[in-house]
């Protein structure tokens, strides 16, 4: 490894850096990806189910999973007292926007490894060949062990920084798909909800408004 990051220049040294902390932050995603994603189909139908028959049972269902993007929603709704179905629905909407830069975190970093990568790569391509022309005597035939040197030097980081550019887009267009599965997912089951919860509150409501605006 150290003859790796000396044969690729000075470049290898960020270039080392940013592919630890992207495989670091990529394995933090993963867990969290994972961790949510584990019977959560059938746990989001259960709470359905449960809040249809017995409202507070579900509300403690929900707080079973603190750590839940999905449960934060839907808690943040349900505790509301007297909610009429617009109120219900704006509490849905506010909550999903507040949880979606957990849901997209350390996105913006995996976006920009991906741009800076191939950029350290060719700088190195660059400083390698700067090294192997310096190395030339016109006439003279020159270094040959430090043309050798410079040609490595630009070889290893370019390809370098494209091996990390592209672990970099892999682990961001992956997570930029889970995060697209959960909020369709999210949406899908926070409409059921809210078909649940208007029919609770028609329910609950005196037989002399059931021709208020409310009610409709």
């Amino acid at each position: 490894m150290a003859n790796g990051l000396a044969a690729g220049g000075i470049v290898m040294l960020p270039l080392l850096v940013l592919s630890v902390l992207t495989l670091a932050l990529g394995i933090e995603r993963g867990w969290f990806w994972w961790h949510l994603h584990q019977n959560q189909r059938p746990w989001l139908a259960g709470i359905l189910e449960a809040y249809a028959d017995q409202p507070q049972r579900a509300i403690a269902l929900l707080k079973q999973r603190p750590y839940s993007p999905v449960a934060r929603i839907f808690l943040a709704a349900l505790s509301l007292e007297e909610a009429t179905p617009e109120e219900f629905a704006l509490a849905l909407d506010s909550a999903a926007q507040a949880e979606v830069p957990q849901l997209k975190r350390f996105q913006t970093w995996f976006e920009t490894v991906v741009g800076i990568a191939p950029l350290l790569g060719l700088l190195g391509t660059v400083l390698g060949l700067m090294t192997a022309l310096s190395s030339l005597r016109l006439g003279a035939g020159g270094d040959e062990a430090g043309v050798t040197l410079g040609v490595s030097e630009a070889l290893t980081s370019t390809a370098a920084g494209l091996v990390v550019a592209m672990v970099a887009l892999l682990l961001a267009n992956l997570f930029q798909g889970l995060y697209r599965r959960q909020r369709a997912l999210i949406q899908e089951t926070a409409g059921k909800l809210e078909i649940l919860h208007r029919r609770h509150y028609r329910q609950c409501q005196p037989p002399s408004s059931q021709g208020s605006p409310f009610s409709r």
